[in-house]
């Protein structure tokens, strides 16, 4: 069975985006570009499941181990945040659920049934309704791009830093890179992603790439089969 990729967005404002994959890869390593939000990620490899909880990536890294089962993740939506796995400190880097079964992971010392492609909206709900996942709604608007909101900017930045892990400079930064990645995939020219989102010349969008995708326009332009790039979406679509 050659791998299946399907993803959709949720209605849930806790959730950004739900992803899963099926089959067996013929690529040779996965990259993975950087990425704002925070994830739970599900995946079995060789009969044996793991779950784990995923930090922002604030650039590019090279799997060389692709599972050879099924794997699922729920992206969490900028300002959601489990207090008992503050985002700042899993960003660049990830914690393993300690006990997994293939039907059932445990969060902060309670069992929950593993959640699937079509129940992620079920399972995040019981994580709120046990008080392990939280939202501040602040942080979403701020990162959506509410440039008036109530509060100083002081503690504006400090509340998405603690729901996010990054600044408001950083997660734009890293939004505009991915759009400018997925815009070059679609074949827009280089001088064109330029004007359309800002850059000040093509140096500029050069830098951007290599920083958070590893990746030059060109090579955007003609993706390696053997070396796919983590899955780029544009937020809200």
């Amino acid at each position: 069975m050659a791998l299946e990729n399907e993803d959709r967005l949720s209605d849930s404002p806790y959730i950004e985006r739900v992803y899963r994959s099926e089959g067996v890869s013929t690529a040779v390593r996965m990259h993975s570009v950087a990425n704002s939000n925070w994830e739970l990620v599900v995946w079995e490899d060789h009969g044996r499941v793991h779950v784990a909880v995923r930090g922002p990536e604030t650039g590019p890294t090279t799997v060389d181990h692709i599972p050879e089962g099924f794997s699922f993740g729920i992206i969490f939506a900028h300002g959601a945040s489990m207090p008992h796995l503050p985002v700042p400190r899993l960003v660049d880097s990830a914690v393993m659920a300690p006990h997994v079964s293939p039907a059932a992971l445990v969060l902060r010392k309670e069992e929950f049934e593993l959640p699937t492609f079509g129940n992620a909206e079920d399972f995040v709900h019981r994580l709120v309704r046990a008080g392990i996942l939280v939202r501040d709604p602040m942080v979403a608007d701020v990162v959506a791009g509410d440039d008036a909101p109530r509060l100083g900017a002081r503690s504006v930045q400090r509340r998405v830093v603690a729901a996010t892990g990054l600044t408001q400079g950083a997660i734009r930064q890293i939004e505009r890179t991915r759009e400018a990645a997925m815009l070059l995939g679609e074949g827009v020219a280089p001088m064109d992603v330029v004007h359309r989102l800002g850059y000040y010349d093509q140096p500029h969008l050069a830098r951007s790439l290599a920083r958070f995708m590893g990746r030059t326009a060109t090579q955007l332009q003609r993706p390696d089969p053997d070396e796919p790039l983590s899955l780029l979406y544009k937020t809200g679509q």
